[in-house]
């Protein structure tokens, strides 16, 4: 009796959930945010909210208890019914190195393998081109000031790869304003010295403006398994502007309301607009472009974006560990050059649920809503069995980006097809042969 005691007080510690749960159980949340869009979406399907250390069925956690959570030291195993909104290295594609190294990876390997996708011209990929040129620093320090050198009048922009939400970020355009920053941070470019890691990329100085201001796309994408991979995009992605017109002059190259659309900057600025937040939607950018730049030009932009997309959660799906209770909504963002040529900038592993306006607000609970729909089977209880193959009707806001398992099928099916004509055909090829 005393150990059956035990091993229901560990059970609740770590909270699990009994694995001969009936199907009618109450479905309980948790979550390590305070926000609205969560909590309103979780009950109005009945959930109950409980701590941590409770039994829960979903968890909405921040990117540290995620790891917490599955690192070996905890101790903790999931039970099928318990799902959580991150996977355990989420940080490959979500981390601005990272990204980086593995898309630069991906990209080798096609290349090896005398792939078509891994083609080059002129030493560009010409189907994987949708990263600028970048390096981290300080590992390549050396290569930078090579790329550097090759077009000293270019700019770059600095980011440190641990924060986000625009800190720490700052343009540069001349190898000593580097090399100032460095001995003013008492960093020098050493590798054993230096404790926070930079990515430096070439500026995307010619950017699409609109009304004569630079802006970026934000997308939200939802993984619920990389083997195979499975992704989905949300239809309702918007643009962030920044407040100041774009001006690539030295005057303006410190000034972040010009260059940084990162709504945490841009709403500390003299213009930000709180009735609009500085926000235009996907749907109305697709529009101002057929108008202006013509539907065909329009439709081959977005199918780009669709296309580094997928490309870049492929670059990962073999490293990342795929967890059956795992699923993740990240946050793209995109910029669009004059020449309407996408540019992928980073992933966010945890987008920002804070609304700004009330169309805002209208957006991200529609963002919830349709990411439970997606992850959560018929059944309406979270379920790491589920073969996570939603009905169309389901996929509320979200479409399909790839299903590499339905794809399988696909081929699959068509395979049998085809054998089984070619040996009926056969069949009455022989037939005839014998009546003659």
């Amino acid at each position: 009796m005393e150990r059956a005691k035990s091993a229901l007080s560990n059970d609740l510690l770590y909270g699990r959930i009994n694995t001969n749960t009936p199907l009618k159980l109450k479905v309980t949340f948790c979550s390590d945010l305070d926000k609205s869009v969560l909590t309103s979406n979780f009950e109005k399907r009945g959930w109950s909210q409980v701590g941590p250390e409770d039994d829960w069925n979903f968890y909405w956690s921040g990117i540290q208890t995620c790891r917490n959570l599955f690192s070996i030291d905890s101790g903790y195993r999931m039970h099928d019914h318990q799902l959580i909104n991150h996977f355990p290295n989420h940080y490959e594609l979500t981390r601005k190195d990272l990204l980086v190294k593995n898309i630069k990876r991906y990209r080798k390997e096609l290349e090896r393998e005398g792939n078509p996708l891994g083609t080059k011209s002129m030493g560009k990929y010409i189907y994987l081109d949708f990263i600028p040129i970048t390096f981290v620093l300080p590992a390549d320090y050396n290569m930078f000031v090579e790329e550097y050198r090759k077009t000293p009048s270019s700019t770059w922009i600095m980011k440190p790869c641990g924060k986000s939400q625009g800190a720490g970020i700052f343009l540069i355009n001349k190898l000593s304003k580097l090399k100032r920053w460095s001995r003013e941070a008492k960093a020098p470019f050493n590798p054993t010295v230096v404790k926070e890691t930079y990515v430096i990329s070439k500026y995307i100085d010619n950017p699409l403006l609109i009304g004569g201001k630079k802006f970026d796309m934000r997308l939200y994408v939802l993984v619920t398994s990389f083997r195979p991979l499975k992704a989905y995009l949300f239809k309702q992605g918007f643009c962030r502007f920044c407040t100041v017109k774009y001006d690539t002059s030295m005057q303006e190259l410190d000034n972040i309301f010009v260059h940084l659309t990162n709504v945490s900057v841009q709403r500390h600025g003299g213009d930000y607009n709180s009735l609009h937040g500085g926000k235009l939607s996907v749907d109305n950018l697709r529009l101002y472009l057929e108008s202006t730049r013509g539907k065909n030009v329009t439709d081959k932009l977005f199918k780009n974006i669709i296309w580094l997309i997928v490309h870049s959660l492929k670059a990962v799906s073999n490293i990342m560990a795929n967890d059956k209770h795992c699923f993740e909504c990240y946050g793209y963002d995109i910029i669009i050059d004059n020449t309407l040529k996408p540019w992928l900038i980073e992933v966010n592993a945890s987008p920002s649920l804070t609304s700004t306006t009330v169309n805002d607000r209208i957006l991200k609970s529609r963002l919830i809503d349709s990411i439970l729909q997606v992850v959560i089977p018929p059944s309406g209880i979270p379920d790491a069995k589920w073969n996570k193959t939603p009905l169309p009707s389901a996929l509320g806001n979200f479409e399909v980006l790839i299903d590499e398992e339905a794809i399988t099928h696909s081929e699959n099916t068509k395979m049998r097809k085809n054998n089984k004509n070619s040996s009926s055909s056969n069949n009455l090829s022989l037939a005839v042969r014998r009546r003659r």
